[in-house]
């Protein structure tokens, strides 16, 4: 395979924290890596630092000659007076120079050096620049293509965002976190796109759907080291855990044999000198093997919920709208004990906003929802990330509590606490302004879960999350002794927790489907199989019943004859155009004018043909 890139003994640290060390890896042509690693290990600055945005401290990274790069940021920032459109053709990269440089070409009175801009443009597909820009966006479910990027939800500026950076085909893609604030459909699309496409690939993401559909090989920076897996993400979890049981073995060998040469090490002072200087040396060695850590870390969620009644939820006959956008219809619903709610839609079919009512945070417009008394809810939401900059991890923590009570007696100080999501003691007195995006979600997570809620409800709780923390938080709901509610579009996350879905379809059409996200989408996949089925046969069922009796009427007979002349000139005058290009006897202003025809005419001698082929169908019947 063709190396793309190529990154030796490279190290980067903040101040005192290295991130990671004297690492190597290389991308080749046509590989599709993930990147995993726990929160604040340095996956953003890596994709950063490969983009040119960050320097590092020691190390080589090395492009091949002549490729394209593609970078999607996790936080994509455009000029606020941009429209969307005009976003896309923001960013520099070869296709937008061009078209540049055109424009500024034919601002010219001499016009000079279009013949080899016109080249490059024809090379690069330039001309349906903006129209493969339009498809994407749609795709993406962006249809207001001169609103202003100013007026965009984050959700949306990430899409604006996805669409640019794909849109160029670039030979090296680079994604950060594409996954968010994607909607299930934009993620399957996302994936079968990536799936087609002759691009390699170097991305961050938390979905494990999307890692093992997408990726050939996974790459994990663990302890500023890095390891690589050749396979899909289902194969790396299996070898990971055989490296770390291997590591296991070797530091247990190793911490027998250290306390054997402490010992001798620790041996009269007199005797020092008459020690062997390799065996002092191999002591060392042996030392750094011993005193490492096998990286396996867990955070252990063993908070108890408090006690929930029978009666939960009830809502009866609820409705909500705005103008004339329907949220809820005379919805009614029993929540019942320790049932485990998925809840699916795409964007902007209601799902946050039936949490806010269930809440309380909104008022239906009619209807009524009853609160069991005994319920408690822990609710973690996008809009609840804020903390005061100034503040350490461990007041953070303290403000809430000094002691968390988890049940039967036991009790953990809120540095413990701390330290089972994996703030280390030295982190707990960070400032929460040096935590990473990732990290600050953790801390969010545990300021709800160390209140004993009984009820949860999650709005989008893998946003951010490193693997590891998604594991355990899937283990500690699993065994959580009360309600859950979890709004997400991570498939694996969502087949691990729920016991059945709330499908929210738009327009206040909510269905109840008994099951995981896989159960779901099989079971919709077979409905629409049997939907389009049953259309192709009523279509042609139709089709043979309108072919038996279909005569040309007299206007189609006339129109019959009418575009076969019409055909015959476009034509002619197509000939013409082509001989006048390739004679290089006009100058640039006509090549732009008699281009801009051929093009017009194609698409009428294709649309007419169409139309003529159509209609003799009919009348050799």
């Amino acid at each position: 395979m063709t190396p793309y890139l190529q990154v030796e003994q490279l190290t980067k640290s903040f101040g005192d924290h290295i991130l990671f060390r004297n690492i190597d890896f290389g991308i080749a042509e046509g590989e599709r890596i993930g990147l995993i690693a726990k929160n604040g290990s340095g996956k953003t600055t890596l994709l950063n630092i490969l983009a040119g945005k960050e320097n590092y401290d020691e190390g080589c990274i090395t492009f091949r000659n002549g490729i394209s790069i593609g970078y999607l940021e996790q936080s994509p920032h455009y000029p606020a007076e941009l429209t969307v459109l005009e976003a896309c053709f923001f960013h520099a990269n070869e296709v937008v120079e061009v078209i540049k440089a055109y424009e500024g070409c034919m601002a010219t009175e001499d016009h000079t050096g279009l013949d080899e801009i016109l080249a490059r443009m024809e090379q690069l597909q330039a001309w349906d620049y903006e129209r493969k820009a339009k498809q994407i966006l749609s795709q993406l479910k962006i249809s207001q293509y001169h609103q202003p990027i100013r007026e965009l939800s984050g959700g949306q500026l990430k899409r604006v965002a996805l669409a640019n950076v794909l849109i160029t085909k670039p030979d090296l893609l680079i994604l950060d976190e594409p996954t968010n604030h994607l909607d299930l459909e934009m993620i399957e699309w996302l994936e079968g796109y990536l799936e087609k496409e002759n691009l390699s690939l170097l991305m961050v993401t938390h979905d494990r759907f999307f890692l093992d559909r997408v990726c050939n090989r996974i790459i994990e920076i663990d302890q500023k080291q890095l390891y690589s897996y050749k396979g899909n993400y289902a194969y790396y979890i299996e070898k990971r855990q055989e490296r770390i049981d291997a590591q296991s073995i070797e530091v247990e060998r190793a911490n027998n044999l250290y306390r054997t040469e402490l010992e001798w090490m620790r041996r009269m002072p007199q005797a020092r000198g008459h020690k062997a200087r390799y065996r002092e040396e191999a002591f060392y060695e042996l030392e750094k093997v011993a005193k490492r850590q096998v990286h396996n870390e867990q955070i252990k969620l063993d908070v108890k919920s408090t006690y929930i009644g029978n009666k939960i939820f009830e809502a009866t006959e609820v409705s909500k709208r705005f103008g004339e956008r329907i949220i809820l219809q005379d919805f009614s619903y029993i929540f019942s004990r320790y049932e485990k709610m998925g809840i699916v839609g795409d964007n902007g079919t209601g799902k946050s906003t039936f949490i806010k009512l269930l809440l309380g945070i909104l008022s239906p417009d009619s209807g009524q929802i009853d609160i069991g008394e005994t319920v408690r809810f822990g609710y973690y939401s996008q809009e609840g990330l804020q903390f005061d900059e100034g503040m350490k991890v461990i007041d953070v923590i303290t403000e809430i509590a000094e002691i968390i009570e988890l049940g039967n007696g036991k009790r953990l100080t809120a540095s413990q606490f701390l330290q089972h999501f994996l703030f280390s003691p030295e982190t707990q007195h960070n400032y929460v302004a040096k935590l990473s995006g990732g990290e600050r979600r953790r801390l969010y997570l545990c300021t709800v879960l160390m209140r004993n809620p009984n009820f949860l409800v999650l709005d989008e709780p893998t946003n951010d999350l490193d693997i590891v923390t998604l594991q355990i938080l899937e283990e500690y709901l699993q065994q959580f002794q009360g309600c859950v509610i979890v709004v997400s579009h991570d498939r694996y996350f969502m087949d691990k927790v729920v016991d059945h879905l709330l499908v929210f379809q738009g327009q206040g059409d909510i269905r109840n489907f008994p099951g995981n996200y896989s159960q779901y989408r099989v079971w919709k996949e077979a409905k629409e199989v049997a939907i389009n089925k049953n259309k192709e046969e009523k279509e042609k069922t139709q089709k043979v019943r309108l072919n038996e009796v279909r005569k040309l009427t007299y206007k189609e007979k006339q129109e019959l004859g009418r575009l076969w002349e019409e055909i015959t000139c476009l034509e002619e005058e197509k000939k013409e155009i082509e001989e006048a290009l390739c004679g290089g006897c006009v100058d640039a202003e006509a090549i732009t004018q008699k281009s801009k025809r051929l093009s017009t005419i194609t698409e009428e001698i294709d649309e007419k043909t169409l139309r003529w082929l159509e209609l003799s169908e009919i009348e050799d019947k």
